[in-house]
């Protein structure tokens, strides 16, 4: 098949032409006539196989030239490197048709956001954040968008971004079309298309679980971090096969350590990312290994799905990741467009459970390799590797079950309370000299004239 089957117009054609492309991927080629259809859709494909091209052709085929200010197509994606990557992707495609294209993202002036809104735009692409922020700002309507376009779904949840994509589905018209992507069809995914989408056709292509034939797979077991590091040296130094590598860690924290065991060494060929940083970092970063002025990466997973980045020659996963799905999506940022790459797995003993989810999923065993002889094997431990004490039936700390709690204290003299009952009023009456209630006015005078 090739993209004159699709049906495409000229402007289209021309676009494509220029880029180089006559062949549609597979995702393209089965997407194509269900979101043309104007059917609500999920597509399930890996990272890199062309989901952006695959809804934004039919929707570009079928966008007809309007001089109205407010959206009529809305694509949601998960981080703000996906926003300026979806745009650049449009904006090509774009090249010969007269549509406007604006991109949203936290982290950057609103007030300029909200003016390039006014001036009027086709296709908004954002983050939900902000566009929920613009949204009930009121300087975004919402009543002409006809197309919603939910990419990396499964992104978005894991980062936590469900309750604001209920409240977008409740803000947005509910006659419109519903497009969803994701890289793996997850328990949260599920709910969320049986809630909001109308009979939704799904097309799956590129099973998760499928390794790609042409990325090598290797394992190393490693007893530690500071073990990773010198492992990581060792290979590291060799520039000539390890010329463009990303290195996946599971957490913000853990970046930044590993970042300063190899910054000394390699520093002026060392980038890093993560949610913590802020966006002219982030985009700086990707730039700078995206054009080889960095050649390695040091990433979390908020870069497994969606950036493509060329000529990755070896993902290195310095954690293994709990869920087999992420596995595969990091080591599908390497072996790209019908090119060689290599998978690297470092792991522990407590990662044995989840090295054997991983090969279940693929159905293949990644090749154990031995540790160089030269690496320094080390006995040090960071502190999340540290074994927990616990003094479990210790005779000094017995446990008195009658004990209060730690916030439990006894309340001061004069702030306790008795239970008078009826003889209140008389206490009080005592007390001040006069009625509890209002009465006779003359009380107190009587009462003192009778105690003279």
């Amino acid at each position: 098949m090739t993209f004159q089957d699709l049906n495409l117009n000229t402007p289209l054609y021309n676009a494509l032409g220029d880029l180089g492309f006559t062949t549609p991927t597979p995702i393209q080629a089965e997407a194509f006539n269900v979101v043309s259809s104007g059917k609500d859709m999920v597509g399930i494909a890996q990272t890199g196989t062309g989901k952006t091209f695959a809804y934004m052709l039919p929707i570009l085929k079928n966008l007809k030239f309007s001089s109205q200010e407010n959206p009529r197509v809305l694509i949601l994606v998960p981080t703000r490197e996906l926003v300026v990557q979806v745009v650049d992707e449009i904006e090509k495609l774009s090249k010969y048709i007269n549509n406007r294209v604006l991109g949203v993202y936290g982290g950057t002036n609103i007030n300029t956001q909200k003016q390039a809104i006014a001036n009027g735009l086709d296709i908004l692409v954002a983050t939900p954040g902000r566009f929920y922020d613009l949204a009930l700002s009121r300087v975004l309507q919402l009543k002409s968008v006809q197309k919603l376009v939910i990419d990396e779904v499964d992104v978005m949840l894991d980062l936590g971004f469900r309750h604001q994509l209920i409240n977008i589905f409740d803000i947005l018209p509910e006659k419109r079309q519903n497009i969803m992507f994701s890289a793996t069809m997850t328990r949260d995914v599920d709910i969320l298309i049986n809630e909001f989408f109308k009979s939704p056709e799904r097309v799956s292509i590129a099973v998760s679980g499928t390794p790609l034939e042409n990325i090598s797979q290797q394992r190393y077991n490693v007893p530690n971090f500071y073990t990773k590091v010198n492992l990581l040296h060792a290979l590291l130094s060799d520039k000539d096969t390890y010329n463009k590598v990303l290195i996946f860690v599971a957490y913000k924290k853990m970046a930044d350590k590993l970042f300063a065991q190899l910054d000394e060494k390699f520093h002026d060929e060392l980038c890093l990312i993560h949610s913590n940083k802020t966006q002219n970092y982030r985009l700086r970063s990707i730039e700078q290994f995206r054009d080889g002025e960095n050649r390695i990466l040091i990433a979390t997973d908020v870069m497994a799905r969606g950036l493509d980045i060329d000529n990755v020659s070896h993902v290195i996963n310095f954690d293994t990741p709990d869920y087999p799905e992420n596995y595969m999506h990091r080591i599908g940022r390497t072996g790209r467009a019908e090119r060689k790459g290599e998978a690297l797995v470092f792991s522990t003993k407590k990662d044995a459970d989840a090295i054997a989810r991983i090969e279940t999923l693929m159905h293949m065993t990644i090749p154990l390799m031995p540790i160089p002889e030269d690496v320094t094997i080390s006995t040090e431990l960071i502190e999340e590797e540290r074994p927990i004490i616990k003094e479990r039936n210790n005779p000094n700390k017995r446990r008195d079950d009658d004990a209060p709690g730690p916030a439990f204290h006894e309340k001061s003299e004069k702030n306790a309370k008795e239970n008078l009952g009826g003889s209140y009023k008389f206490k009080i009456a005592a007390k001040y000299k006069k009625p509890k209630t209002k009465g006779d006015k003359n009380y107190n005078k009587r009462n003192k004239n009778f105690k003279k």
